[in-house]
């Protein structure tokens, strides 16, 4: 196995885990400055207030998105999988 394997298989890892989070985090984050926004211009300052919205969207796009997570994370595993006598040998 040569060391450009090695950056090849952590690239793949590595774009293959940001396009798995990405759904969750960009939600997160979205929900989090909207609800920031109205909190700044509410002057509402409750724990709850910013906790719970990021709860249920992050739910809702794990739900919607979950498919396609799995479907992207197996087939990562399984193109993993079937290299390894290519890449041991």
């Amino acid at each position: 196995m040569t060391s450009e394997t090695i950056v090849t298989l952590g690239q793949h890892a590595l774009i293959t885990m940001l396009m798995i989070a990405a759904p969750p985090l960009l939600t997160a984050l979205t929900v989090g400055l909207f609800v920031g926004v109205f909190q700044a211009a509410t002057q509402v300052n409750e724990l709850t207030l910013s906790f719970i919205p990021k709860m249920i969207a992050l739910v809702l796009v794990l739900i919607a998105a979950g498919p396609w997570i799995l479907k992207t994370l197996s087939g990562y595993m399984e193109r993993l999988y079937n290299d390894i006598p290519y890449l041991i040998g």
